[in-house]
């Protein structure tokens, strides 16, 4: 079946190490997403119309922008347009968080939505500011609300970082290729193994994840 190859060497070890790399990736990923989101999301709810132009832009090329060819364009572009000396994994973390940024606002704004009219009301009426309305009662409502969301946004980031083995990265499914390619004579089915054993480290990487999101979810309904 090909899972005889795991024994050989530090095979197995190698693939740990990979999928650490893309849960590296993700969960610094979505820190800066949940940061910028944030901040995007209740400037955005300002209504203020270059404000709400520039986020319309951003969002419609996050939605038809393949992360593909974001990260072609911000590690093989940018380095050669600009001249700078942008490690692989740096170029992965800025596209990630450039999308999630984009999700992470659109929850946000939606989130706000939801708050009732009469808490704006309240907060004036004790002398708060507009800046403190948020700093004080809007933010924490939000952030509250996000952090299951934003744990989902997580799995999602880990299974996408697959995506980082075309600029180079070693990552698990990179790995897993470089297994199969080194034992392709000695073990032709190693490919059934090899990617078997992936998807048993993305599920036990994700599904806790998904869990714990859903608890949160269920929890902070009540």
């Amino acid at each position: 079946m090909g899972f005889e190859v795991l024994a050989k060497g530090n095979n197995a070890m190698r693939l740990l190490e990979g999928l650490g790399v893309a849960m590296r990736i993700s969960l610094i990923s979505v820190v800066i997403s949940i940061v910028l989101g944030v901040i995007l999301g209740v400037l955005v709810e300002l209504k203020r119309p270059f404000i709400m132009a520039f986020f319309r832009v951003y969002l419609e090329i996050v939605r038809i922008m393949p992360q593909m060819v974001l990260l072609f364009i911000v590690y093989f572009g940018t380095t050669k347009a600009l001249g700078l000396n942008l490690s692989a994994e740096a170029a992965s973390i800025i596209v990630f968080s450039f999308w999630g940024a984009a999700e992470m606002a659109d929850l946000v704004r939606g989130a706000l939505g939801g708050i009732p009219v009469i808490q704006y009301e309240s907060a004036a009426s004790l002398g708060l500011t507009r800046i403190q309305t948020y700093r004080y009662v809007i933010v924490p409502q939000i952030v509250r609300r996000m952090i299951p969301l934003s744990i989902n946004l997580i799995t999602r980031m880990i299974k996408t970082t697959s995506l980082v083995m075309m600029i180079g990265i070693v990552e698990v499914l990179k790995v897993g290729q470089q297994i199969i390619e080194a034992n392709r004579k000695s073990s032709p089915n190693a490919a059934f193994g090899i990617f078997a054993t992936v998807f048993l480290l993305y599920f036990l990487a994700c599904w806790p994840i998904s869990q714990l999101a859903k608890y949160l979810e269920k929890k902070w309904e009540n």
